[in-house]
């Protein structure tokens, strides 16, 4: 008999509703498992959300925005003809899809077909290597497929790794090791004369939690370029708000209960098994299944009771680190910006960056603790392709900073005040920064500003426990952080030494972004067996 603080009983109990814990929900009630969704915040969706955050009529995508990941991803395969009839549908664009801007004005730019971008190349031995790398890719995106979305410690993982090396044999195999352990400048100069892919993509690495310099860059940059060709950068009809609207809409069509403002405070283990979640003074039990989209550090330092058996997980999660902080900036526009170069008028995703160098430099001063002196923007203008997000006439700018220190120590330019951290003065101060770095390529941009929202690696943290240190991307994308060995060295799968027990979510394989994909594999690996 279950006692008098019990909420029920189901299969699965989901921990968190940011992506992987809806697509885990999602999938499980569709195989017909009884599911229950357990969120600590109001709302769904984790870092997705939409709002007015600025004036009336102006949408911003509070958090993330793109969704390349998801479109080209298994979890989509799965659930995304369920979300269509649910609402949600896609903006994107067959032309111009990304460009990066230096600031001495020079523009390099990713139109949707490689030859097209190719033929911006200045060297036509570059233009050469860079379609037969994505060729090489291509070719390959099978077992790359299976390598980054399923698990790593596991014979099917040999077996996509056993197909690699058919490609090129052993010289062939070894090239992909060797751009795993290089980082994306290193990569950039080793296989491109000029420095167009390295001006292009190495900002791009800063969206993987990496930097230039970090290894494995050398082999993500490549994979971000097959992407953007392939996939462009879609974006939800009517704000990232939408996609959440159509989850909702799948999630009540399954039959998942879906409990918002509710903290799970800790994971119910009996007879070595976890049987449930306590939250709020009750106890919702699972038959099955408890899928926790949590860092390590939660799961193994405060959700699990100190007597459960996990080996030396505890002192593993106990050294997971964070990654950089983060900052959105979100601007209301009574036009659209006029650009110096104009063709990054129609262009979705920009960044000012000078690729590896000014990028790199901010990436360590961000990790020493200061401001940096020239921080790499990413400038969106969703509203190039979804005019709805915006009044008639009107402009809109969605400004992400990856590199962000949580607790600064010093100002890299010496020009602003850090000594009481993230007050609203040093935030406006550090916007008006960003503000001008993009105003230099976008003359007359300051006349055109309405309102400025402002969130800060402390608000990051503050809206979602999983981004420790305002660090989004749930720890450090690392190498020795990643792969085999996220969430952990010890624990290198979504299974845990615990049974019943499962971890999904970014600080698991294959890592962050607005995939799904490890809510996908723990679903699938628990509906086929």
């Amino acid at each position: 008999m279950e006692n008098a603080g019990t909420a029920g009983t189901v299969d699965a109990v989901v921990v968190g509703a940011g992506i992987n814990g809806l697509v885990a929900a999602a999938e499980l009630a569709a195989a017909g498992w009884s599911v229950a969704l357990l969120e600590r915040n109001a709302d769904i969706g984790g870092f997705i959300a939409t709002e007015e955050r600025t004036l009336p009529g102006y949408l911003h995508d509070t958090y993330s925005s793109w969704h390349p990941l998801f479109v080209s991803g298994p979890a989509h395969a799965v659930l995304g003809e369920r979300l269509r009839e649910h609402g949600l549908t896609y903006r994107n664009t067959e032309e111009w899809v990304t460009a990066s801007v230096a600031d001495d004005g020079r523009t390099t730019l990713a139109h949707r077909d490689p030859e097209r971008t190719a033929d911006g190349f200045a060297d036509p031995a570059d233009r050469a290597a860079y379609l037969a790398v994505l060729r090489r890719y291509e070719r390959n995106m099978e077992s790359l497929g299976g390598l980054l979305g399923g698990e790593p410690r596991s014979p099917a993982a040999l077996r996509h790794i056993a197909r690699l090396s058919r490609d090129g044999g052993r010289a062939g195999l070894e090239r992909w090791l060797r751009s795993l352990a290089s980082g994306g400048r290193g990569y950039a100069r080793s296989e491109f004369r000029g420095g167009e892919v390295d001006h292009l993509y190495a900002p791009w690495l800063l969206h993987t939690g990496l930097s230039p310099d970090q290894a494995s860059g050398g082999f993500m940059l490549p994979l971000l370029a097959v992407t953007l060709h392939g996939f462009g950068l879609p974006v939800a009809a009517g704000g990232s708000g939408r996609f959440l609207d159509a989850f909702r809409s799948l999630l009540d069509s399954l039959g998942v209960r879906v409990e918002t403002g509710t903290e799970v405070e800790r994971i119910v283990v009996e007879r070595g098994r976890a049987v449930g979640v306590a939250a709020g003074g009750r106890t919702v039990r699972a038959r099955r299944a408890v899928l926790a989209s949590v860092t390590p550090t939660a799961l193994y330092g405060e959700l699990l009771p100190e007597d459960a058996a996990v080996g030396g997980l505890r002192e593993e999660a106990a050294r997971f680190r964070p990654g950089r902080g983060a900052m959105q900036i979100h601007v209301a526009l009574s036009a659209p910006p006029e650009w110096r170069d104009g063709r990054l008028a129609a262009i979705p995703l920009i960044h000012l960056s000078d690729g590896s160098g000014s990028t790199g430099i901010a990436c360590a001063e961000a990790e020493a603790g200061l401001l940096p002196r020239r921080p790499t923007v990413a400038v969106g203008q969703q509203y190039v392709l979804d005019p709805s997000r915006v009044p008639a006439g009107a402009g809109a700018l969605w400004l992400q900073l990856q590199e962000v220190p949580f607790t600064p120590l010093g100002d890299a330019a010496g020009e602003l005040d850090i000594t009481a951290g993230w007050t609203p003065e040093l935030a406006r101060g550090y916007a008006d920064r960003v503000l001008d770095r993009v105003a230099a390529h976008a003359p007359g941009l300051r006349e055109k500003i309405l309102a400025v929202d402002v969130l800060t690696p402390v608000d990051l943290a503050a809206h979602n426990p999983n981004a420790i240190g305002g660090d989004p991307y749930g720890g450090s994308a690392e190498l020795d952080q990643s792969f085999l060995w996220r969430p952990l060295p010890g624990s290198g799968r979504h299974t845990t030494p615990l049974p019943g027990l499962w971890h999904i979510g970014a600080s698991t394989h294959p890592g962050p972004g607005l995939g799904g994909a490890s809510g996908h594999m723990a679903a699938t690996a628990l509906t086929s067996g």
